[in-house]
């Protein structure tokens, strides 16, 4: 299989078990304006937050290897489930290559935002049960204190375009109102399709708590990692879009979310070994 972009322009590579990676591309094309963008959204397997670590892996890995076929320069773990879960097995395994995950950057912002130390994590029941967002905010801080909840129906509601509502009100309701009584005054969003709820996830907590989205930080320390390969073409970049189920509703909801028309979005199929007939989007 083919899949290189071009062999003089490589891309930077994301992927996630969906369409939530969305918001960290959204943070690199506008840190990195001018770089090519392979993205990759699992659609086919999402969720991940409900699987097990052998399993997360396991895909993480193919979905790397997916990406390589385009020799991108780096990849960028935009999923909080496989970036807690098979980010140390995807740097060896691939150490040719810089593998980015997301969940490094989303503490540190948080231990910036926070003023009384009390900090909040929502994430998948795998992202939680891991304690990786834990783990890492003591480590900068061991004075933090953290809780955390675990929201699977937030995926599938964000994959289904259920972004308001009764019914995701009455669950967001039900999730978050603990981490409210604890009085947390900053919230790691813990999974990249969060922020999409953010309107749902605002409304429990008022003004007072602080929302911190990996994304923006994951970006920056993209930009900074890929400072000695910048792309300096003054060509206009190119995104390309490639999902393992149905392109459409990927398509449909992403151009909701991107705020501008995605015009091409390839399906790929078992291990993604089909041939690649994907236009490219230009974003």
């Amino acid at each position: 299989m083919n899949a290189q972009v071009n062999t003089g322009r490589r891309p930077i590579g994301i992927f996630d078990s969906g369409i939530g990676g969305l918001t960290v591309l959204k943070e690199i094309r506008r840190e990195t304006p001018h770089e090519d963008i392979v993205y990759f959204g699992d659609t086919a397997r999402v969720p991940y937050g409900t699987k097990s670590k052998e399993t997360i892996t396991r895909f993480s890995i193919e979905n790397v290897r997916f990406l390589k076929g385009f020799d991108v320069k780096a990849v960028v773990v935009a999923c909080n489930t496989a970036s807690s879960l098979s980010l140390e097995v995807l740097k060896e395994k691939f150490p040719e290559i810089p593998v980015v995950g997301v969940i490094e950057p989303g503490a540190s912002a948080a231990l910036l935002a926070t003023r009384s130390g009390r900090v909040g994590v929502i994430g998948t029941r795998a992202t939680i049960a891991s304690g990786a967002y834990e783990t890492c905010l003591k480590r900068l801080e061991p004075t933090l204190q953290v809780y955390s909840q675990s929201c699977p129906l937030f995926v599938p509601f964000v994959e289904e375009g259920w972004l308001d509502g009764e019914a995701v009100m009455k669950v967001a309701r039900t999730y978050l109102e603990p981490l409210k009584n604890f009085g947390i005054d900053t919230l790691i969003l813990g999974c990249t399709h969060y922020p999409l709820l953010e309107a749902a996830i605002r409304a429990i907590f008022g003004d007072e708590v602080t929302l911190v989205s990996s994304a923006e930080e994951t970006a920056r320390q993209v930009k900074v990692l890929l400072s000695p390969l910048k792309d300096r073409r003054l060509e206009e970049p190119v995104v390309r879009f490639y999902v393992s189920d149905e392109p459409e509703p990927f398509r449909a909801l992403g151009e909701r979310f991107l705020g501008v028309p995605i015009h091409s979005v390839a399906k790929v199929g078992d291990y993604f070994r089909e041939d690649l007939a994907g236009e490219p989007t230009r974003v």
